[in-house]
């Protein structure tokens, strides 16, 4: 059994329909977590989810090694003999999309959630960070039914309806398509802005293309969820797993230490071609577990890349 069949022990069943009051618990918890932990620690407005340098010509200053030579001012570096870049001026008004995979390999958790509920958490926290100064978020949902999209809308009403509506999609049985959950964000064309795909990426090809089309245009963050379990089995003896987008049943000893380590080592390289992926499509990666502090580990994430295009300044 390969590392990406993350099976569930037990019988596959038919979906369970999302219960409402379930769902409002869960997205009130987390809006209680999001804003004191988030806000806690972070300070700012975008705080490295920022758009992207923007399209608005500025002032030109003297070229410095590192500047992107596209950005080059030609008529100024003429008449003055020495290199100049244009600056442009930061669109402060954002359109975020996310793609949100709910196919039912998201429904399988071995420790503290389900990696569908941290899914939600992450969407959640994106739209946190970055719906504040009448920014827009929409939303396309993927599971085995298909893609559902969620029209964009401003403010932290507009966001609380589109994490509702989410949290509120049926699970669906069947393997989802994550190629077209990605490739629905780049129809119809939008300004530039940016891109979310929330996913644990278990599909084992096709994504990859669109996810680059993508990043031509847009800023693309990929969130990666991850269970313990689909890295490596602890030994407790005999598991029966069932795929949950084939129904497939599996029996594994997990006894067996050797089986452990094949288990171990090809869902590492699995994991390994994942991040090659994401790095070929040229998209930033943002890893959560099941059984790890979710919040830290954003807020680790959203300083790198505070720091990295701050280059350590404050805004």
């Amino acid at each position: 059994m390969r590392g990406g069949q993350g099976g569930q022990p037990g019988a596959s069943g038919s979906p369970t329909p999302p219960d409402p009051a379930r769902a409002e618990f869960v997205l009130s918890r987390l809006q209680l977590l999001v804003t004191r932990r988030l806000d806690g620690l972070l300070q700012g407005d975008y705080l490295g989810l920022l758009p992207g340098p923007g399209s608005e010509a500025g002032e030109s200053r003297e070229y410095r090694p590192g500047d992107d030579v596209r950005r080059m001012d030609w008529p100024v570096t003429a008449r003055t003999t020495v290199p100049h870049v244009r600056q442009t001026i930061a669109d402060r008004e954002l359109e975020t999309w996310m793609a949100l995979d709910l196919s039912a390999s998201l429904d399988f958790g071995t420790a503290t959630c389900l990696k569908r509920d941290l899914a939600l958490a992450a969407a959640a926290s994106i739209a946190h960070l970055t719906v504040r100064g009448g920014n827009r978020i929409g939303a396309a949902v993927g599971t085995g039914d298909g893609v559902t999209r969620i029209p964009a809308r401003p403010g932290r009403k507009g966001a609380q309806a589109l994490l509702r509506s989410m949290a509120l999609t049926p699970a669906a049985g069947g393997r989802g398509d994550l190629a077209a959950l990605i490739d629905s964000l780049n129809r119809p064309p939008r300004r530039r802005g940016m891109a979310v795909v929330i996913s644990d990426f278990l599909a084992s090809s096709g994504w990859e293309r669109p996810m680059r089309k993508l990043a031509v245009r847009h800023d693309v963050l990929a969130v990666e969820v991850v269970d313990p379990r689909e890295l490596e089995l602890t030994g407790v003896g005999v598991l029966e797993f069932v795929d949950p987008e084939t129904g497939v049943v599996h029996e594994v000893d997990t006894s067996d230490a050797k089986l452990r380590a094949r288990y171990a080592e090809q869902a590492a390289a699995q994991r390994a071609e994942i991040a090659a992926s994401l790095r070929r499509a040229g998209v930033a990666q943002l890893r959560l577990r099941t059984d790890s502090d979710w919040l830290i580990d954003i807020v680790r994430f959203v300083a790198a890349q505070r720091h990295a295009r701050t280059g350590g300044t404050t805004r």
